[in-house]
């Protein structure tokens, strides 16, 4: 006697299935600009006189022309405009800030260990994450980016949530709880931003770390993680927290989180793979004191202190 066979699809393929099915039907709605895309006026590329030889005194110029040359990820050279929009949202212009860049010494005490560290996470980078971030973002379809981006930034609204209550920062708290619900309901599960239309605001983003450091806790010295990457003695804690107020750890089926999870650490990388054509020279130093800057500047939310004319105050004028 014939039987009906039913066919159950795998659980780490569903999270792709549903974000497909249900971004599809709004494609026309998203934005049609490539949030990831190279800038179409880009700076052009610097050239070199044909009778001019390397300067033999910067050891950083020829392994950049060399690592940009060998690369096949490399991106093109980044724009004006495309600074700026670090500018905004970094709070300094990487530009300048990475060519003028000085060792802090007293912050980064572990500099062998942690150069180690950094090869062995850039060697990983180069050979899985970087060239699956480049597939992710040449065939995946760019409403369906937008969509999987504001998923994952939606499930961050819970911890940010929790570490606004914990800074006593009320009126960020409700924008964020007000965020999470919004679109959690009406946004289909965070596939679409529609709280940022209704006036609530995406912020910088809380975390344990930034919290540590509002309750006083002093930075500590500069560390590289296995996997985990830049961080600080202060900063660690915050990464085993995040562990637990991450709602994808309490999925059941362990196929579907660690799919989600690798999903949200390729879109992450994608979205970082223009800014990394401002890199030039020492890629460890750089993106070192890239992170410390970003960190001071979340933790201060952005307040930048103006010391310009403060020797001119005693007078009067």
């Amino acid at each position: 006697m014939l039987k009906r066979t039913h066919h159950t699809p795998q659980p780490a393929w569903a999270a792709w299935i549903l974000t497909t099915l249900l971004s599809a039907p709004f494609a026309v709605a998203q934005d049609a600009s490539d949030p990831f895309a190279e800038s179409s006026d880009s700076a052009p590329a610097a050239t070199t006189p044909v009778n001019s030889t390397p300067d033999k005194t910067d050891p950083g110029a020829g392994s950049a022309a060399a690592g940009v040359e060998g690369d096949p990820f490399a991106e093109g050279g980044a724009s004006d405009e495309f600074a700026s929009e670090l500018e905004d949202e970094y709070g300094f212009d990487p530009a300048d800030e990475f060519a003028s860049a000085e060792e802090p010494e007293d912050r980064d005490p572990w500099e062998g260990f942690n150069r180690a560290m950094f090869r062995f996470n850039d060697t990983a980078d180069r050979w899985v994450l970087k060239p699956a971030a480049t597939s992710y973002r040449q065939i995946t379809p760019i409403f369906v980016q937008t969509g999987v981006s504001n998923f994952f930034s939606n499930l961050r609204e819970i911890n940010n949530v929790l570490n606004d209550v914990l800074q006593w920062k009320w009126g960020q708290a409700g924008n964020d709880t007000g965020r999470f619900l919004v679109n959690s309901t009406v946004g289909i599960a965070g596939l679409f931003d529609v709280a940022q239309h209704m006036g609530m605001e995406p912020s910088d983003g809380e975390d344990f770390g930034q919290t540590l450091a509002a309750w006083g806790v002093s930075s500590g010295p500069y560390m590289v993680l296995p996997v985990l990457g830049p961080s600080t003695v202060r900063d660690f804690p915050g990464e085993v927290v995040e562990w637990y107020t991450n709602p994808l750890s309490y999925v059941d089926e362990n196929s579907v989180e660690y799919t989600l999870k690798a999903v949200d650490a390729i879109q992450t990388r994608a979205s970082l793979l223009q800014a990394e054509s401002l890199l030039q020279g020492d890629r460890y130093v750089l993106l070192r004191d890239a992170y410390l800057q970003r960190r001071e500047f979340l933790i201060k939310d952005g307040e930048q202190e103006d010391d310009f004319g403060g020797d001119l105050d005693e007078y009067d004028f």
